[in-house]
C-alpha cells in the first residue's frame, strides 16, 4: 500500500508554489485584460479574492491526495476509472496538456517576435518556436530538480517586471478611461477559477513531490489565495485604465511594450516548463517503456512542428472544450479518496478491480454535461461552470460508486 516516505526525494511548500507560480502566470495575463476592463477596482479586488479562496480550498484538497497517494493524478483515476478506464482519462489528459505545450510555444514565438522588432531585429517565427521547445525540453528532461531552478529564476523575473509594469500604467501619461463596462460578478469569478482549474485538477502531479501534508496546503494557499490574485489583479490594472482587451495593446499606449513583450517571454517559458513536465507524466503512463526524457524530447519535437502552424484560431476553443471535462476527474478522485483511500493506494487493489469501471464513466459525463450546460447558460447552479462539474461530479461518483462490487471499493488498511 501507497503511504507517504519520509526519504522521498521531495520538495518544500516554496519551490512548489514556485512552480506552480511559474505555470499560471501565462493564463492569468491573458485572461486578466479582458476582465480588467469590464469591472471597477473595488469589483476587481472582490472578484479575484473570491476566486482564489475557491481555488485555494480546491488546490489544498487535490494537492493533498497527491502527496497521501505519491503518484500523479494519471496513476490515482486508475483506482475510481479502472486500470484501463484510466487510459481513456489519460489520453484526454495528454491531448489536453500537448495542446497547450504547443499553444503556449506558438506564444512565446510571437512574443519574442515582437520583441526583437521592437528592437529592429527581424527573425522568422518558426525558428523562434523551435528555439522555445529547445529551452522547455532542457527545463524538463532532467526532472523535477531542474524544473524548480528554472522557476526560481524566472518567477522573481516576472514578479519584478509585472511591478514596472504597474507602476508605469498608474503613473503614466494615457488616455485612462472614465467607465467600464458591466460584467456579472459570477461570470468575472468564474473567470478567475476557470483560468486555472485544469492546473488545480492535476495539483496531484505535484502533491506527490512535496514534503508532507503541511507543505502540500502550504504550497496550494501561497499560490491561489496570496499571489494568485495579487497576479489576476495586477494584470487586469492596465486594461481596466486603457480598456485594452490585452496586456501588450494596454501597455503600448504608456510606451512600455519592451518590457510587456519581456514579461510574455519569461511567462511562457515557465509555463510551457511545467507544461512539460505534466505532458511527460501522462505520456509515460500511456508509453510506459519509454524513458521520461525521450518523451521530453518527442513532445518538444511535436510542439515545434505544431507550433509553427497557423491553426491556433480553432485550436485554442478546442483545448477550451476539452478543459470542461477535465474538472470533474477532480470531483471522482477526491470523492474516491475520501470514501475508500484514506489509508492509502493498495496496488493489488488495481488487478482484482474491473479494469473499466462504467458507473464511474457515467459520473465524469454527468459532471461534464453539466459543465457544457452552464458554460451555455441553459443551467445556473453555483454560477461557475468549472466548479458545478466538480460538485456534480462528486456527488454522482458518491452515489454511483456504492453500487460497483465491495471489493472494488474498499482498500485494505
Amino acid at each position: 500500500m501507497r503511504k507517504t516516505e519520509v526519504n522521498l526525494a521531495t520538495a518544500s511548500a516554496w519551490r512548489i508554489a514556485m512552480i506552480l507560480l511559474g505555470i499560471a502566470a501565462t493564463p492569468v495575463l491573458l485572461s486578466s485584460a479582458s476582465l480588467g476592463g469590464q469591472l471597477s477596482d473595488a469589483d476587481l479586488v472582490e472578484v479575484v479574492g473570491i476566486g482564489g479562496l475557491i481555488l485555494a480550498i480546491l488546490a489544498s484538497i487535490t494537492i493533498s491526495v497527491g502527496e497521501k497517494a505519491r503518484l500523479p493524478t494519471y496513476g490515482i483515476v486508475k483506482y475510481p476509472f479502472g486500470e484501463k478506464g484510466a487510459v481513456a482519462i489519460n489520453l484526454l489528459l495528454a491531448v489536453s496538456l500537448f495542446g497547450w505545450i504547443a499553444v503556449t510555444a506558438n506564444m512565446f514565438g510571437h512574443s519574442v517576435h515582437d520583441l526583437l522588432a521592437q528592437l529592429g531585429v527581424n527573425v522568422p517565427l518558426p525558428v523562434l518556436v523551435v528555439i522555445g521547445c529547445v529551452i522547455f525540453v532542457a527545463s524538463t528532461a532532467f526532472g523535477f530538480a531542474v524544473l524548480g531552478r528554472v522557476a526560481q529564476f524566472a518567477v522573481p523575473v516576472i514578479a519584478a517586471v509585472l511591478c514596472y509594469i504597474l507602476y508605469v500604467a498608474t503613473h503614466g501619461s494615457a488616455n485612462v478611461i472614465a467607465n467600464v463596462s458591466s460584467m456579472n460578478r459570477g461570470v468575472a469569478v468564474s473567470s478567475v477559477v476557470g483560468t486555472i482549474i485544469v492546473l488545480v485538477a492535476t495539483l496531484p502531479d505535484f502533491g506527490s513531490f512535496v514534503h508532507n501534508r503541511r507543505h502540500g496546503v502550504m504550497a496550494a494557499v501561497v499560490t491561489f489565495l496570496v499571489v494568485y490574485p495579487l497576479l489576476y489583479w495586477a494584470g487586469a490594472t492596465p486594461s481596466a485604465l486603457t480598456g485594452k482587451d490585452s496586456l501588450l495593446a494596454a501597455m503600448a499606449l504608456f510606451g512600455a511594450l519592451v518590457p510587456a513583450g519581456l514579461l510574455m517571454v519569461f511567462a511562457t517559458l515557465t509555463a510551457n516548463a511545467g507544461n512539460m513536465f505534466q505532458g511527460t507524466l501522462v505520456v509515460s503512463t500511456l508509453a510506459p517503456k519509454f524513458p521520461k526524457w525521450q518523451i521530453t524530447v518527442v513532445l518538444g519535437i511535436l510542439a515545434a512542428i505544431v507550433g509553427c502552424m497557423d491553426i491556433m484560431a480553432w485550436f485554442i476553443p478546442f483545448l477550451l472544450f476539452l478543459g470542461i471535462a477535465t474538472p470533474p476527474v477532480a470531483g471522482i478522485y477526491v470523492a474516491d479518496f475520501f470514501l475508500y483511500r484514506r489509508h492509502g493506494y493498495d496496488e493489488t487493489v488495481l488487478a482484482r478491480d474491473s479494469q473499466i469501471k462504467l458507473l464511474t464513466f457515467v459520473a465524469w459525463i454527468a459532471g461534464s454535461l453539466v459543465g457544457f450546460a452552464t458554460v451555455k447558460g441553459i443551467l445556473v447552479l453555483t454560477t461557475i461552470p468549472s466548479l458545478d462539474s466538480i460538485l456534480t461530479a462528486c456527488v454522482c461518483y458518491v452515489i454511483l460508486s456504492r453500487f460497483s462490487p465491495a471489493r472494488e471499493r474498499v482498500t485494505p488498511v
